[in-house]
C-alpha cells in the first residue's frame, strides 16, 4: 500500500486484517504473533490489491463510522464523511432551540441514511419525531432502510424514492436538511480514484456544482413551516454562491448565514 502511495496505508492494512480475521483492534494487538492461515493470507492480499486499484476500503468492509454510529455502506451510496457531522450537529442545535415537543424533519438526498438516522438517534429521547428521508436511487433507499433496522432496530423513518421534492407531496416540515451532490462535473475526473469509485449520481452537482441548491431554494419554502429551517452542506468554496442562490428568493428566506467546520472551512448554509 505504501509503495502504491495509498493514503493512511498502515491504518488501512490494520483495518483490513481485522476484517479478514473477524477480530477487534485489541485482539490484533494481543495476538500479534499469531500466524494466519494460507487462506486468510490469500483473501487479505486480494483485498489489498482491490484497495491499490482504487476501491474504497469501506466498500470492502461495508462499514463506516459516522456520528459514533456504525453504518453499512456499499457501492450504491456515498461514504459518509466527518465533514457532514457539522450538518447533523448544526441541525440538532437548531432543533434544540426550536422549542417544540414534536418535530418533523425531511432529509433530501439521504444516501446511506446517515444524516436522518443520526438525527433520530440523538433526538428521539427528547422529542416526538417524524422523519422523512428521500433519494432518487432505489438501491440507496434499500441501504438506508438496512441501516435504520440495524442501528435503531425498528423502521421509524419513512424512506421515500423521490427525485428531490417530486414525491414529497405538500407536507410541511420544521426542518429540511440535505447533503446534496455538489461537485462540479468537470472536477470529478480530477478527484482521487477512491472518490471516483463512489456513485457519480451522489457527486455530480452539475456544470457549476450548484444544481441541487437551486432546486432546494426554489422549491424548499413550499415544504418548510414558518420559522422553520433549511440546512444544506456545501463545498468549502461555495458559501457565497449558495448564499446568493437563497438570496435570489429573499421574499421566502431570512437570516441566511454560513457555518464553518472545525478546520475553519465553510460547511453549512
Amino acid at each position: 500500500l505504501i509503495n502504491a502511495n495509498i493514503c493512511e496505508a498502515p491504518i488501512k492494512a490494520d483495518i483490513l486484517l481485522q476484517y479478514v480475521l473477524n477480530i477487534t483492534k485489541t485482539d490484533l494487538i494481543l495476538n500479534s504473533n499469531k500466524e494466519v492461515t494460507n487462506e486468510e493470507e490469500q483473501v487479505y492480499i486480494e483485498y489489498i490489491e482491490k484497495i491499490i486499484s482504487g476501491k474504497p476500503i469501506q466498500y470492502i468492509t461495508n462499514a463506516q463510522e459516522f456520528m459514533k454510529l456504525k453504518f453499512y455502506v456499499d457501492e450504491n451510496v456515498l461514504i459518509p464523511q466527518p465533514d457532514t457531522e457539522v450538518l447533523v450537529e448544526e441541525t440538532i442545535k437548531r432543533i434544540n432551540e426550536y422549542a417544540r415537543e414534536r418535530v418533523e424533519i425531511l432529509d433530501l438526498c439521504t444516501g446511506s441514511g446517515a444524516v436522518a438516522i443520526s438525527l433520530e438517534h440523538y433526538l428521539k429521547d427528547r422529542f416526538e419525531l417524524e422523519i422523512f428521508a428521500s433519494d432518487v436511487s432505489k438501491e440507496a433507499i434499500e441501504v438506508a432502510n438496512k441501516n435504520e433496522l440495524e442501528i435503531e432496530k425498528y423502521n421509524n423513518i419513512q424512506f421515500i424514492l423521490s427525485n428531490m421534492f417530486e414525491n414529497i407531496k405538500t407536507k410541511k416540515f420544521d426542518i429540511i436538511v440535505s447533503n446534496p451532490p455538489y461537485i462540479e462535473r468537470n472536477v470529478i475526473p480530477t478527484l482521487s480514484i477512491e472518490v471516483q469509485n463512489e456513485p457519480n449520481i451522489a457527486l455530480d452537482g452539475g456544470i457549476d456544482g450548484l444544481d441541487y441548491y437551486r432546486i432546494i431554494a426554489k422549491e424548499g419554502y413550499k415544504y418548510v413551516k414558518s420559522n422553520g429551517y433549511i440546512l444544506v452542506e456545501i463545498g468549502y468554496n461555495q458559501a457565497e454562491s449558495v448564499t446568493n442562490i437563497f438570496k435570489n428568493h429573499e421574499d421566502k428566506y431570512t437570516n441566511i448565514k454560513c457555518i464553518k467546520d472545525l478546520s475553519g472551512k465553510d460547511r453549512v448554509i
